[in-house]
């Protein structure tokens, strides 16, 4: 099983279409604030109103775990999806999951990481 993670100043929201349709059920999506190659060097506004520099920068970090065999297809929808082609549109980084656990059921491995009607019933993997 792999992790994506990936951290870009495009909300989340565009995303959520391409995910669906691409049958990827589950994910986690959380507001966070940092600085790239920008260096959040942008000029904070309140009410129309410059004050200064930002040394933070508003961002979307959206999480999918998934079969290795579903990676590419993963990031590719997610890059298809946030690509504004400006600076700032982020970055995915994959690495391995050792195991999943789900809660309710104590299922582990890609029992507990699979969902109903996601890829996996799509026929998106072997």
């Amino acid at each position: 099983m792999q992790h994506a993670r990936g951290v870009s100043h495009t909300p989340a929201r565009p995303t959520c279409p391409a995910r669906r349709e691409g049958g990827i059920r589950g994910l986690t999506v959380t507001e966070v604030r940092g600085s790239g190659v920008q260096e959040g060097l942008l000029a904070e506004r309140y009410s129309g109103t410059e004050f200064g520099m930002a040394s933070l920068v508003a961002k979307s970090r959206l999480e999918v775990v998934c079969e290795r065999n579903q990676v590419t297809d993963i990031v590719r929808l997610v890059t298809l999806a946030a690509n504004t082609g400006e600076v700032g549109d982020g970055k995915i980084f994959v690495h391995p999951v050792a195991d999943i656990i789900r809660v309710r059921t104590g299922e582990s491995g890609l029992k507990a990481e699979r969902m109903a009607g996601g890829r996996y019933d799509m026929g998106g993997s072997t």
